[in-house]
């Protein structure tokens, strides 16, 4: 039986093991674990037979410590894998309206559609190819834009027609159909396929696991690399890490390997964190977007071996008052995005030439304005590819916005949102069309041609 001697409420000793009641609970326990692994040795030294095995495995007692501990979940390291460089893989929840960022401002029906929200020619668009222009808002992207390095992709789609945003967010996250029958993220495949890494492998740099990282690589949630931390008083922190890790050690358990890597991960993130510097002195604003990338540009240069990251940003679902060019919704979501993603590469330096950024939505909005000077759910989109490796200019299938396009008001969508997403991660995670069909069940990919 496991030996509760220390935690007896009649018995004082525990409370004397740690500072805090906590720390003092865990280091108990850790006396005790250690005590009875020696112990199990010991017996199993004189031959493994079945008596000893059960007796043995009676013996073996863990503390259930829980998030109020630690504060992250980890994946499985294996450190050693090449470095293939970065995905990042940016959300604009909420279904941006593509006809606003990427504009077709000559095209005769988009104008008069959108007789009030149009971003016109005249106002300041940012020249593009195939008679398209950016928004006015983008423009800390100029430089970018200039070397080749931004890609975009009108008309994108899931194969699922849905103006929920849920349901429509599900399939592109899964990276399948809404009758697909896997659950897991397609990000989480690609980090499968992209075999063995180290525990930062996989990071979500927002509040919660994004469903694309869902499944079995376990991806740290780390919105803030303070903030991945364990819960104690830093004159006490490495006793109490220490018998942590002797709680778990030896288990072959899921739950022990994930608290052996976020201990391990809690160590390291202190030291990026004070080697990275203040991210505002850095060139970030002071913004969530902007801190986010922050942790994400601090992990990459820190080379802890991050192949794929995430992050929210919400605030798209423009139903009234999209704005003008110059002021308004979509100008204020467009600049923070722009500046944000130009202080994320400046901060990269060398590593921006193997850093690739995706923004992407769940659909687009209707090509006719509404009577609120706003755009309601549509289906096809915008998405946008930045960074290393990218062929810069506008790709895929285009073929305006004519009453015989549309589909019932809407963009078509022309562009599988496969097609993209899996030659980009075939390009940056070097992989095979084979990991591709994994990654995509029941999809063969056909590259869009947005990386070089």
């Amino acid at each position: 039986m496991t030996d509760t001697r220390f935690l007896h409420p009649d018995c004082p000793d525990w409370r004397q093991l740690g500072p805090t009641d906590l720390d003092s609970a865990v280091r108990a326990h850790s006396e005790i674990v250690v005590a009875e692994e020696q112990a199990r040795r010991h017996l199993w030294s004189k031959g493994f037979t079945r008596r000893r095995m059960l007796q043995g495995g009676l013996m073996a007692g863990v503390a259930a410590v829980g998030s109020q501990i630690v504060t992250t979940q980890a994946s499985y390291a294996a450190p050693g894998a090449p470095d293939t460089g970065a995905l990042i893989v940016v959300f604009l929840r909420g279904g941006m309206d593509g006809l606003s960022v990427l504009v077709p401002a000559t095209d005769a029906d988009l104008l008069n559609a959108r007789p009030g929200i149009a971003v016109r020619e005249n106002s300041g668009l940012i020249a593009f190819q195939r008679g398209f222009g950016l928004h006015p808002a983008l423009a800390a992207l100029k430089p970018m834009l200039a070397k080749g390095k931004i890609a975009a992709v009108p008309a994108i789609g899931t194969p699922d027609l849905s103006r929920s945003h849920f349901q429509a967010q599900d399939c592109l996250e899964r990276g399948g159909s809404a009758g697909s029958a896997s659950q897991t993220g397609w990000l989480n495949r690609a980090l499968e396929q992209s075999g063995p890494g180290t525990t930062w492998r996989g990071v979500g740099a927002s509040d919660r696991l994004a469903r694309s990282l869902v499944g079995d690589s376990n991806a740290l949630v780390v919105p803030d690399l303070d903030r991945l931390a364990i819960d104690v008083d830093d004159s006490v922190l490495e006793p109490t890490r220490t018998a942590l890790a002797n709680l778990y050690t030896g288990l072959d358990h899921p739950f022990a390997q994930q608290t052996t890597l976020a201990l391990s991960a809690s160590r390291e993130a202190a030291a990026i964190a004070a080697s990275a510097g203040d991210a505002e002195d850095r060139g970030f604003g002071d913004d969530n977007f902007s801190s986010d990338l922050a942790t994400l540009s601090s992990l990459i240069k820190a080379n802890v071996g991050l192949r794929v990251g995430t992050l929210d940003l919400g605030g798209w679902d423009m139903h009234t008052d999209i704005g003008t060019p110059d002021k308004g919704d979509m100008h204020d979501m467009l600049k923070a995005v722009g500046d944000g993603l130009a202080a994320f590469f400046a901060d990269l330096g060398p590593k921006a030439e193997t850093t690739t950024v995706v923004l992407m939505s769940e659909f687009g909005r209707r090509v006719g304005q509404n009577d609120s000077s706003g755009a309601d759910h549509g289906h096809g989109g915008l998405a946008m590819v930045l960074g290393g490796g990218v062929k810069g200019g506008v790709h895929g299938k285009w073929e305006g916005l004519g009453a015989d396009v549309l589909d019932h008001g809407d963009v078509p969508g022309s562009n599988d949102f496969r097609d993209l997403l899996g030659e980009v991660v075939m390009n940056r995670l070097d992989l095979s069309a084979a990991d591709a069909s994994v990654i995509f069940p029941d999809w063969k990919v056909a590259p869009i041609g947005v990386m070089a």
